[in-house]
This record gives C-alpha cells, sequence and structure tokens, in this order.
C-alpha cells in the first residue's frame, strides 16, 4: 500500500483527462502501473493528512474514530500475516510490535525534527526509529531512502514465500516545502506554461462566504498569480519536479517485486493521503470539500486477479480502500466504514456496484462521535461556532460531503451557512452552486435527507445536532463571476 503525500492526481501523466491536468507532466513508472492495471478516476482518500491516516489504519470516517480505535492491521498479524510500515507517521503513537513487525518510521507527530522547524526535514534531516529503537539520522533524500528501506523489506520477505506480508509505505514527498531531488532541479524547464484556473483570484458569489474573496495568492505586476514572490507557473513545476523521485521509487519496487520471484503474487495500491489544489477556487491548500482539493490517484495492480489498463469511473474513498484490502486478505469481520469495491477490479466497467454514497468528512481536531457531539452540543448553547471553523487560516468550516452519481452534496457544520450541490459531469470544476438555485431545491432536500441517513447507518451520533442550513431562494447578484475557458494547447 504505497500512500504520498499532498499528490494530485493531476501530477500523474496517465490523469491527463482530469480537469486541470499537467499534461507536460512526466510519470513514466506510474503510467506503467496503470497500464498494467486498474485506475480509479475519482479518489476521495481523505481531506488532510492526519484523518487520512486515522482512516487507512482504522477503517473508519473521522467522526468513527479516536486514538483509542483499534488498527486493523493488527488483524493481519493475527492471520499469520507479516506487517510493515516505512515513512511519516502523523497519526497518534507509532505500534511497533502490536500493528507492525517491522517498521522504519519519521515520527512527523512528535514535531519538526530539523532545526530551522520550516518544515525542511520532509526531504533531508530527517531522524527515524528503526524497527521501535530511538530516534536515529535517516540520511540522504527521504524519498530515496524510503525506498531503500522498502526494498529491504521486500527482499527479505522474499525469503519465506510461504508467510504473507502486508507493507505500508508512506511518503512525505509531495508534500511542502516541495523539495525536488537534486537531479530533478532542470526538469520541466521546456515545458509550456501552466494553465491558470479560472476563479484563482475570485470572487466566487455561489461559494459559502469564507470563499467568497479568498484566495493564498496575490496579483504580480501583469496581474499573474504570484505566491512569495515566485510566480504561480514557478510552484506548480516545482511540485511536479518532487513527484519524479516518488515516480522512481515506484519504479524500483515494482522491479524489485519481479526480480525477487512476487510480482504475480503480490497487490500493488498507489495511492495518496489527499490532493492538493494549485490556484483553484484560490486555494494551495488541501482541506477544502472541492475535487481540485480532495483528488487523489489510485491505481490497484495485480496483472494476474485484474484487467489491465482498465479505468474505473466509479468514486471511491479511503474507507472504501480499507475495506477492499481487508476483503482481499479475508478479514470479513473486520469494521469499517468503507464500500468493499473488489467487484469493479474484477468488472471495472460494472454499471452498478453498490446502493451506498460515497461519504467523506473533515472535522479538523474533532474526532469520533463524543468529541463531535460535545463540539456542537456547546455551538448550540452558546451561539459561537468558531471551533467548528475547521482551519483559520482558508476560514473553511467543518464538514461533511457525499457523492452519489454525477452529484456531490455538502454540508458544513455552522450556523446559517448556505450548502453546496454541484452537478459533476455538467460543471467538473464545481463553479456553479445548483443549491443556491430554487429549481433544484427538490434535488437539494433528497440529497440533505440521504447525507443524514447514510452517515448514522456508519454509527454517526452528532447528526440531531447539525445546524439548520441556510437556504437561497435565488443565486445572489455576481459582483464578477469567474468564465470557465477553454484553454489554448500546443499540439504535442
Amino acid at each position: 500500500y504505497i500512500f504520498a503525500d499532498d499528490h494530485s492526481a493531476r501530477t500523474l501523466s496517465c490523469y491527463a483527462d482530469m480537469p486541470d491536468a499537467y499534461r507536460w507532466a512526466q510519470t513514466p513508472n506510474l503510467d506503467q502501473l496503470a497500464r498494467e492495471g486498474v485506475r480509479f478516476s475519482a479518489c476521495y482518500t481523505g481531506a488532510k493528512c492526519v484523518p487520512s491516516r486515522g482512516t487507512a489504519l482504522t477503517g473508519r470516517l473521522q467522526g468513527g474514530y479516536t486514538p483509542e480505535t483499534p488498527y486493523w492491521p493488527t488483524a493481519l498479524r493475527e492471520q499469520g500475516y507479516v506487517t510493515g510500515m516505512c515513512g511519516k507517521w502523523h497519526w497518534n503513537v507509532p505500534r511497533h510490535g502490536d500493528a507492525w513487525d517491522w517498521s522504519v518510521v519519521w515520527p512527523h507527530h512528535l514535531g519538526d525534527s530539523s532545526e530551522e522547524g520550516d518544515g525542511s526535514d520532509y526531504y533531508y534531516n530527517q531522524r527515524v526509529s528503526i524497527q521501535g529503537g530511538p530516534l536515529v539520522p535517516l540520511g540522504g533524500y527521504s524519498t530515496d531512502r524510503y525506498v531503500d528501506y522498502t526494498v529491504e523489506f521486500l527482499n527479505e520477505r522474499a525469503g519465506s514465500p510461504s508467510q504473507p506480508w502486508y507493507f505500508w509505505l508512506c511518503f512525505s514527498g509531495v508534500h511542502g516545502p516541495y523539495t525536488p531531488a537534486d537531479r530533478h532541479l532542470d526538469d520541466y524547464a521546456d515545458a509550456p506554461a501552466t494553465d491558470i484556473p479560472v476563479d484563482i483570484f475570485g470572487p466566487r458569489p455561489e461559494k459559502p462566504e469564507h470563499d467568497v474573496h479568498f484566495t493564498r495568492w496575490t496579483k504580480g505586476a501583469n496581474g499573474e498569480p504570484v505566491y512569495k514572490g515566485r510566480s504561480f507557473d514557478a510552484w506548480v513545476k516545482q511540485y511536479n519536479q518532487a513527484v519524479r523521485a516518488l515516480d522512481e521509487g515506484v519504479g524500483r519496487i515494482m522491479q524489485t517485486l519481479r526480480d525477487n520471484g512476487q510480482s504475480e503474487n503480490t497487490i500493488v495500491i498507489f495511492t495518496a493521503d489527499q490532493g492538493f489544489a494549485w490556484g483553484q477556487h484560490g486555494y494551495r491548500d488541501k482541506l477544502a470539500p472541492y475535487d481540485a482539493n480532495l483528488l487523489a490517484p489510485l491505481i490497484v495492480w495485480n496483472p494476474a486477479r485484474f484487467p489491465q489498463g482498465a479505468v474505473c469511473h466509479h468514486p471511491v474513498s479511503g474507507t472504501d480502500i480499507v475495506a477492499t484490502m481487508q476483503k482481499l486478505a479475508g478479514l470479513d469481520s473486520q469494521p469499517s466504514d468503507g464500500r468493499d469495491f473488489s467487484a469493479l477490479l474484477a468488472d471495472p466497467s460494472l454499471a452498478e456496484w453498490t446502493e451506498q454514497p460515497l461519504l467523506l468528512m473533515y472535522t479538523n481536531g474533532h474526532y469520533g462521535n463524543d468529541q463531535l457531539t460535545d463540539a456542537l452540543t456547546k455551538a448550540r448553547a452558546s451561539g459561537d461556532w468558531s471551533p467548528l471553523i475547521a482551519e483559520k487560516q482558508t476560514g473553511i468550516r467543518s464538514w461533511l460531503m457525499m457523492r452519489e452519481g454525477r452529484y456531490k452534496y455538502v454540508r458544513y457544520l455552522y450556523a446559517d451557512y448556505i450548502e453546496e450541490l454541484f452537478d459533476l459531469e455538467a460543471d467538473p470544476a464545481e463553479l456553479t452552486n445548483l443549491a443556491i438555485r430554487q429549481e433544484h431545491h427538490s434535488l437539494l432536500a433528497a440529497f440533505r435527507t440521504k447525507l443524514v441517513d447514510a452517515f448514522a447507518a456508519r454509527g454517526a451520533t452528532y447528526l440531531d445536532l447539525l445546524p439548520e442550513p441556510r437556504i437561497l431562494d435565488r443565486p445572489p447578484v455576481p459582483e464578477s463571476m469567474p468564465v470557465e475557458k477553454k484553454s489554448k494547447r500546443k499540439k504535442r
């Protein structure tokens, strides 16, 4: 299970068909994985690093687990699997000897271990705990070093072919500060300029109030977007340069599996903790409930079992990935909020595979039913909903999200706040909020009810405390509504 960090699907050249894809990006090893496996066009693994990792370890939505919730890989150990983990740890306390037989952990949750304290240790100067021992220098470029240790684990397991194993590789790239390996510093120097998202500056009168005028970007001398004195294009190119080492690392891992005879009997899943927006809706962030912020790559590989070169257009989530891994490993009794999509791995073109909608949520530091119930109860009693602001810098409110068919529905955990409803087939950039249009209010009401029912089915006990949303009967008068334009691209 390969887990990149803040890694948007737009960076993979096999995802060139998605909105705002970087069609000049080159990821040959990930492309090969997709050619030989099943690629999912819409994967909502999580909303941010910490809750996404909590979900990966528990199989639960953020409102369904706490630091005390058992990790599902412990059940794999009980079933005879050797379990391993390498890389960034960002949830609770590493449990070497409990969830993991083998581990090389960068305990990011303990704080920045570099002297600078600026996040530079995402790529250099990391200190790791090896097999539960004291922190020691990792040495080198983190992406490469994680692959070194992964290869070590894979070669060790090749010596015990009768014993099954599970390995979770958590890259710290391509998280900020997006530091490329030295060998990639000149990559994309001749690539065309990155298309600038149409709503990078706004205003966005159809959005909730925190996002009407929000932007991470300033205007340069010619009106171009700039961040910290550097152009939008320079930032996006640097981000993609850092992806190159991830791609090479996947190539090394796959070659190791082939060389040591394990490839036919290994399922490889590549994804990320969530995606990352570059300019869309003004962001340079994850967090927000928009596809530009959330969509991560997802490729499932095993040519002996699954179709090759297939694309599945059913949206899936992080809890779904866990439920599917549990099914493939024979852990049918393990708790999970997800939907097992193993049927889609057998036939990615299935028209129908589940009656359950996709669910996702982000509530910042509130985890589990009790914490959310307490926060909502206090907000109702005091009238102060500010603790439900999920991220102070952006102003994003806590949210619940549901995706079903062509529609996405978002409800905010904040008083007097509008909802969002998008038709992703007609409006993949999510610029037109159907929730504020009277002709869609019947559909909106149906989605509101279905979301509550779906979360209740997964054990949510705080739903009666949700604040009533603000209902608008007609769209507000736009101040200056962005219009999505077709980009002019050079033929390749």
